[in-house]
């Protein structure tokens, strides 16, 4: 997976970050020849960055015996791709999706996998899973998991006598001790952390960006409180800002520019290769009495085209990949990049994410993960960003800023949910 899908995905409660290159990729695959028996099933993959992914899947589908397996690895703007496709009988039967989203849904354009996901249901990683159910249907079935957390240098905090910060205000604290002519104590991204925290800090406060009885979550001056602490980051000149690379990158926490950095689960090989054990892992810290850690996390999913004309044979296809084979779940997550199987049970057991960092890792994305919410809409998240940004680079009054993004994401909610 490239990083700006990376980022995209993990808009799920991180924000969305500024965009990076995509790789160079390759057009249509078949997964199997024209010896198999059945129906043909056509299959969309959006390009990952990592080599072999694209054989992998092509090995998938040439391993189901029920079914001719058309996979296509699609480069370029997926997306848009699949959103266009999805409105004709073109298109694919089943489908990788960041979601799907709640217009896909109410649009009728996937299908209810309800009954596929039912006999593991419990077995996914409950966060991830959320956003893919709406009116307690199933309309996705996760992959693989993606996730952010906190980067910290332990020589570096060794040596300056400090723990590893629980709490926002011990985050702030540090931050500032740990910053040094040389090098600053946090790294959020080159934007002072506008694009990625995104809700991460109201989860740490205790709260959502919309609750589960489809309310504003935020509506609560803790989260003026919190979003004030972030403010104060900025203040102090704690953070590193005008990096070489942007936060999805770990290449200033490698180089020492930073003693902590916000990033994401796939630069742990890196960071593991060139520190060794100097490092260790942290969700966002908690804030105030009833907060909690907080870990945003994100899944692509395997969805059915509702125009496809083999709908029974794609959803009986999408189950056997992605609820019946966990050997091909493990190998997706695990052998091409660095990601965290979707099931809870292949998490638990697979020997790559058995000790140090990344156990913490599975341990923070099953205790503390959430995900953007499907009524989180484009609007809501633009409203949220803006005011964001105005609250730590401007200086901006949060009380007054956040009141202002309230009244729009109710706004929002009665909306959707009318449709």
């Amino acid at each position: 997976m490239t990083e700006i899908d990376r980022r995209r995905l993990l808009a799920a409660g991180g924000g969305v970050a500024l965009a990076a290159a995509l790789t160079a990729g390759c057009g249509s695959n078949t997964g199997r020849g024209d010896g198999g028996s059945g129906p043909g099933i056509s299959q969309w993959y959006h390009q990952y960055g990592e080599p072999g992914t694209e054989r992998a899947v092509q090995r998938y589908a040439a391993a189901y015996k029920k079914a001719n397996v058309t996979v296509q690895w699609r480069p370029g703007d997926y997306d848009r791709q699949t959103a266009a496709a999805l409105l004709t009988d073109s298109g694919p039967d089943v489908f990788e999706v960041n979601g799907p989203s709640l217009e896909q849904i109410q649009g009728g354009q996937v299908v209810d996998l309800t009954a596929e996901v039912a006999p593991v249901k419990h077995d996914f990683n409950q966060a991830v899973l959320a956003p893919k159910i709406w009116r307690d249907k199933i309309w996705g079935i996760p992959q693989t998991v993606d996730m952010q957390l906190l980067y910290y240098r332990k020589s570096a905090l060794l040596e300056a006598g400090l723990q590893p910060p629980g709490t926002l205000d011990e985050l702030v604290d540090t931050a500032k001790k740990l910053t040094t002519k040389k090098t600053k104590g946090l790294f959020l991204g080159n934007d002072g952390g506008v694009g990625m925290l995104g809700g991460t800090p109201l989860y740490a406060a205790g709260l959502s960006l919309i609750t589960a009885d489809q309310k504003v979550g935020f509506d609560d001056p803790a989260a003026a409180r919190t979003l004030a602490k972030i403010r104060q980051l900025y203040v102090d000149k704690s953070l590193l800002l005008g990096a070489p690379t942007d936060w999805s990158d770990p290449a200033a926490f490698i180089q020492g520019l930073t003693a902590m950095q916000w990033s994401g689960l796939w630069a742990l090989p890196q960071i593991q290769k060139a520190l060794g054990n100097d490092f260790g892992v942290l969700p966002f810290p908690m804030d105030g009495p009833g907060g909690k850690p907080a870990v945003p996390v994100g899944a692509y999913g395997s969805a059915v085209s509702a125009r496809s004309k083999r709908t029974t044979e794609a959803k009986a296809f999408a189950k056997w990949l992605w609820v019946e084979r966990t050997d091909f779940q493990q190998d997706f997550a695990l052998s091409y990049g660095f990601h965290i199987p979707a099931r809870i049970s292949l998490a638990k057991h697979a020997q790559q994410l058995q000790t140090g960092a990344p156990a913490d890792a599975v341990r923070f994305a099953t205790e503390y993960g959430h995900a953007e919410p499907l009524l989180w809409t484009n609007a809501s998240r633009t409203a949220y960003q803006d005011a964001l940004s105005r609250i730590i680079k401007d200086g901006a009054n949060p009380e007054s800023e956040l009141r202002s993004v309230v009244r729009r994401v109710n706004a929002e909610i009665q909306r959707v949910r009318k449709k």
